[in-house]
């Protein structure tokens, strides 16, 4: 690995230690030319599918989107952010073990409604809202009926 100062390319590896999130590698480092330290981190390379939107454009899966959704759902909602943690890793864990190489942004919703639901029934309620682009109150009832029948 270059060093980031002096551009040379060997090191001494101080320390290594897993990270917080269990993710990679942090390593502490040395370069053997200008002594001067420095850390970088070792990570798996992710092979997520291709998301397919609805008007036919494709993106990146990116998994902080759906962190993000997630959150705008649970705001002021009574979930931890360990509990949102899991579910966004099991949320990943099941598109990385995807079989296909695309996935229709429809699929990467429900897979999220699934997980807000067993969340918390408000949250996938709100979601649900703008995720199927609700136009009016029956569209709530009839999911707030939903849940209701499914309990």
């Amino acid at each position: 690995m270059k060093c980031p100062f002096c551009s040379h390319g060997e090191s001494q590896v101080l320390d290594s230690r897993s990270s917080e999130d269990g993710l990679a590698i942090k390593r502490r480092r040395r370069c053997l030319q200008c002594d001067k330290r420095y850390t970088t981190y070792e990570r798996i390379e992710l092979a997520l599918p291709t998301v397919v939107k609805k008007n036919g454009l494709r993106m990146e899966f990116d998994i902080d989107k759906v962190r993000s959704s997630m959150n705008i759902a649970l705001r002021k909602r009574p979930v931890s952010r360990d509990q949102v943690d899991c579910a966004v890793s099991r949320i990943l864990e099941f598109f990385l073990n995807h079989p296909y190489k695309e996935v229709s942004s429809y699929e990467v919703g429900q897979v999220v409604m699934k997980e807000l639901r067993e969340l918390d029934q408000v949250a996938y309620v709100r979601f649900a809202s703008v995720y199927q682009s609700f136009e009016d109150i029956a569209q709530f009832v009839t999911t707030i009926q939903e849940l209701s029948s499914d309990e």
